[in-house]
């Protein structure tokens, strides 16, 4: 039975957190307030609730929902290869609206759909998402609506897309809190490579995030193509040089989980 709670009452908060935490435990899903749009979240180590977390928004496996995580150290438990660059981005804009694509750690036993080996990980600027993720974790989670239709700003707008398919529905009010008309998506960084490729822009500019990593390329940004350097004249004796004067700057392949970052996301 699906029930919703309004979390700008204190008695209903605290019933809502621990009704929505023990659905979380039942793999059942939860919709939640973060700081850019509300969420449908699901454990993410319960394969059976990331089914059907995808099924309530009519999402392939092909496209992975990325995770919430409660606390900055939860970073180093979930991925690994962290680049210093990503890090530095984790540091100064988290808790806040930027997801970081990486490399999920090959221990963990969980199964997000088709991510070829890569996680995006959030760490949300919201007080009710906050508390909810410490009672039972990182959660999967995507944007609360069904896939195709614009992301939930309220409870009771997610309610009206997702209806049975979720258990508990926490209602903090509008978000983004400042009543935007039109709420902004996390920003999306390919941080399993170098240099670091935005993928989706959103709450967090450009300019904010070359500001911490200058050399972070902007969505369709290619890297700059290295120029030859003078080289010393060669010996008369010596043999013709077959190599190119520059070796070619590799192209930066997208994560492979950047299908999930194509509609807005929580």
């Amino acid at each position: 039975m699906t029930t919703s709670y309004d979390c700008n009452d204190a008695a209903q908060r605290a019933a809502g957190l621990e009704h929505a935490q023990k659905a979380i435990r039942e793999n059942k899903c939860v919709v939640l307030p973060t700081d850019t749009v509300y969420g449908i979240g699901a454990d993410a180590f319960s394969p059976m609730a990331v089914t059907l977390l995808l099924a309530a928004k009519g999402r392939s496996r092909q496209m992975p929902p990325p995770v919430l995580i409660p606390r900055l150290n939860a970073l180093d438990g979930l991925a690994t290869e962290v680049p210093a660059e990503a890090r530095k981005l984790a540091e100064a804009f988290w808790p806040g609206g930027l997801t970081l694509i990486l490399h999920a750690q090959p221990s963990l036993d969980w199964d997000l759909g088709e991510t070829k080996g890569t996680v995006a990980l959030r760490l949300p600027a919201d007080d009710v998402a906050q508390d909810l993720l410490t009672l039972t974790g990182p959660l999967a989670v995507s944007s609360a609506n069904r896939t195709g239709r614009p992301a939930a700003q309220t409870a009771a707008e997610a309610e009206a897309m997702l209806a049975e398919s979720v258990e508990v529905y926490l209602e903090g009010g509008r978000r983004p809190v400042d009543g935007e008309a039109e709420s902004a998506p996390s920003t999306i960084i390919d941080a399993t490579s170098l240099p670091l490729r935005v993928v989706r822009q959103g709450a967090i500019s450009l300019e904010r995030i070359r500001e911490v990593v200058p050399g972070v390329l902007g969505a369709g940004e290619e890297p700059a193509a290295e120029t030859a350097t003078d080289e010393p004249a060669e010996s008369p004796t010596a043999e013709p040089s077959t190599e190119s004067p520059a070796a070619e700057a590799p192209a930066v392949e997208p994560a492979e989980a950047k299908p999930a970052a194509e509609t807005p996301e929580a």
